[in-house]
């Protein structure tokens, strides 16, 4: 059965992958047709513009391509304006070109999505349509027509061979992925409603939930260019993942109390917890359906009974004040995951129920993104200082392929910067390049001379042309290869109309690519790439822990979704790069679970503090032990963790002692105090070698 099963998910991949390449094929010879027929100059360009855009599933092929129709337009734009200030200075104008470069180098690897596409063919374009221009500035404004001309051809047919032939959608994939994720949420609710959670699992739990909101946003952001259903729902998908992300936070945060209970010594409070979770427990039962609208009815019931049951359980903890408090606490917790969840879920039941455009306002949400800016500075000031010098090498050797390195470079050093290993990239790539221009070579300069007509190139080239994007469905294995071979096939055999055929030109402009990849190669060897490095890591986690800050400092309206989805992202990026079982992967969990719980802690405390008529002084203490927090996190150390300890303490004591008078304003915060003070002495989170080892900071 094994090998039945092995079998199939082989032959399945293979078929995958061969309609990919029929695919590819289809669409490099109607872009080569159509280009003959419209009599562009080059469609070799259009056909580069097929291989760099298309993709196994339509919503990528559509969203690389738009952004790659901004970044061409955007490009040939700055060409010419390059032009008019710079006509007869060459040394100006390759200077003010490698500055352009850089930059779009550097937006390529600050935005990281097909964003970075639209940044590299902003730079790639304009290096296009100047270099060749130089020496006759009058033709400028025909070599940019043209240009824009041949990528948007290779556009339109890529975005309609993917669109009408087999087309593989991503909204059934987003709809595959979302229910997947809520199923397994779902399961893991309802799994661990019985007791507590060990760390381990929680980590595990909290990973599962990061990736999933990553992956869901990144499809959404690639489903809404394929489905005008999917766009009319975006907004309700962005808001859909919140809630998600919302209620998995609250419910990490609960079981993280429960534990430190236990722990403590106070396993009545947490048994108390426990049984108050029975109505949520008996809503998600293995008994009871998880289908989203019976569901969401059992959850919204859920709330009186909460009440109701809170106040009998609170009944028994009457003679131990210290316990009350403890259970109030995880009481506002648990209603409040309760709500989240019961959100979540009636907003799943709308999405699942409801066709088209949803009826009635939605929320404004967007999916903070987490990027570094010093990364995309270095990796600016490397392309910049690469273009600079093969700029220097062509003006003063007066090289005639020398611009084809400089464009060579121009591409790959924008698309390889944002990998964590661009030098193994570029030679990866070298070799499929390589690989590439000699079966170039062979079609240009014995297969395709016999012959005559369309039919003769298709059949000259076809054999060794397709062997590009099969390698590109093994990139896995052969990372970057499949991509060399094909832009080395196309770029050599440069498709011209009429053709032409100089063995000599060719050999040159062969050596002038590799040249350009192998330095290319070797500026990343000087500058290395900070993507996966120990130096980016540390700086990332700073970051990761300036989370908290930003909870505690930055303007309330919109920020509990910037920080549940910067967070995340800023999280998957680490973990991407770190290895799995090291110290530094339990260090960056430990560290994320206690950024997360902390900085949603402080964003409701923060909420309660500006709906609610608080005592002034309870209000300044509060807000003390809030800017406390936020400096331990910034820079952890005993100290801090000493002050931080104290200010909470001190802003708990006052609210306690104003209860009796204001307890309508003073409980919601008192929970959320309580809820830090929890945090700050978990002798099992990351602050654990900060805190200071007395008894009663040990209490939990």
């Amino acid at each position: 059965m094994r090998r039945r099963s092995r079998m199939s998910l082989f032959l399945t991949g293979e078929r995958q992958a061969w309609i990919f390449v029929f695919k590819c094929l289809l669409a490099f010879y109607l872009t080569a047709w159509l280009s003959m027929l419209l009599q562009l100059q080059q469609p070799a360009t259009a056909m580069i513009t097929v291989a760099i855009v298309m993709h196994p599933q339509r919503g990528m092929v559509l969203a690389k391509s738009f952004y790659r129709a901004i970044g061409t337009v955007t490009g040939s734009l700055f060409a010419l304006l390059l032009m008019a200030l710079f006509p007869q200075q060459s040394e100006l104008l390759v200077l003010s070109l490698s500055l352009w470069v850089g930059l779009c180098s550097g937006g390529a690897v600050f935005h990281r999505n097909f964003r970075a596409y639209g940044f590299v063919l902003a730079g790639y374009t304009a290096a296009v349509v100047v270099l060749p221009a130089a020496s006759d500035p009058h033709r400028i404004f025909d070599t940019a027509m043209l240009r824009v001309s041949e990528v948007m051809l290779g556009i339109v047919v890529a975005a309609l061979v993917s669109d009408m032939v087999w087309p593989e959608g991503l909204r059934d994939v987003l709809q595959r992925t979302e229910r997947e994720h809520y199923e397994d949420f779902m399961a893991l609710a309802r799994e661990s409603l019985l007791g507590s959670i060990p760390r381990a699992q929680l980590e595990q739990a909290h990973l599962r939930c990061v990736r999933a909101a990553v992956q869901l946003e990144d499809l959404r952001a690639s489903v809404v260019f394929e489905d005008p259903q999917a766009r009319a729902r975006s907004s309700r998908m962005r808001l859909l993942n919140l809630r998600y992300m919302a209620a998995a936070t609250s419910f990490q945060s609960l079981h993280h109390l429960i534990n430190r209970l236990e722990r403590g010594h106070h396993g009545r409070t947490a048994q108390a917890l426990i049984q108050l979770y029975a109505p949520v427990g008996e809503a998600l039962a293995p008994a009871g359906s998880l289908a989203p609208r019976p569901l969401a009815a059992r959850l919204d019931a859920c709330e009186e009974r909460l009440q109701v049951r809170a106040a009998q359980l609170r009944a028994t903890l009457r003679q131990e004040p210290d316990l009350l408090l403890e259970f109030d606490s995880g009481a506002t917790l648990l209603r409040r995951f309760a709500g989240e969840l019961c959100d979540f879920v009636a907003l799943e039941a709308t999405l699942r129920d409801t066709q088209g455009h949803l009826p009635g306002a939605s929320e404004r949400v967007v999916f903070r993104r987490s990027n570094d800016r010093v990364a995309a500075l270095i990796a600016a000031a490397r392309t910049f200082f690469t273009m600079l010098g093969l700029g220097a090498f062509w003006l003063m050797t007066a090289w005639p392929s020398g611009t084809t390195a400089m464009l060579l470079a121009t591409l790959f050093s924008g698309l390889l910067a944002t990998t964590s290993a661009p030098v193994a990239a570029t030679a990866n790539t070298l070799a499929g390049f390589a690989l590439g221009a000699l079966a170039s070579y062979v079609s240009a300069f014995v297969l395709l001379p016999g012959g005559d007509g369309f039919v003769m190139l298709v059949l000259g080239t076809l054999p060794l042309l397709m062997i590009g994007p099969y390698l590109t469905t093994r990139n896995a294995t052969l990372p970057g290869v499949g991509t060399g071979y094909t832009l080395g096939f196309v770029l050599m055999l440069a498709l011209k109309n009429p053709m032409t055929y100089e063995s000599e030109r060719f050999i040159n402009e062969a050596l002038a690519s590799l040249f350009g990849l192998m330095v290319t190669g070797m500026a990343f060897m000087v500058i290395p790439a900070v993507v996966g490095t120990r130096w980016l890591w540390r700086r990332q986690m700073q970051q990761l822990r300036r989370q908290v800050q930003r909870a505690a400092t930055a303007p309330m309206p919109g920020l509990l979704y910037a920080f549940e989805s910067g967070h995340r992202d800023l999280f998957h990026q680490i973990v991407q790069h770190t290895r799995h079982g090291s110290a530094s992967s339990r260090s960056l969990m430990a560290w994320g679970l206690a950024i997360h719980e902390c900085g949603r802690a402080l964003l409701e405390l923060r909420q309660d503090m500006e709906s609610a008529a608080l005592p002034p002084d309870v209000r300044a203490l509060a807000q003390q032990a809030v800017q406390a927090l936020a400096q331990l996190y910034d820079e952890p150390d005993k100290a801090r963790w000493t002050q931080a300890d104290r200010a909470v303490e001190c802003a708990i004591v006052r609210v306690c002692h104003s209860l009796p008078r204001a307890r309508a304003s003073c409980q919601p915060v008192l929970s959320h105090l309580l809820q830090l003070r929890n945090a700050l002495r978990d002798d099992e989170s990351a602050l654990a070698p900060y805190i200071v080892g007395h008894a009663d900071n040990r209490r939990a």
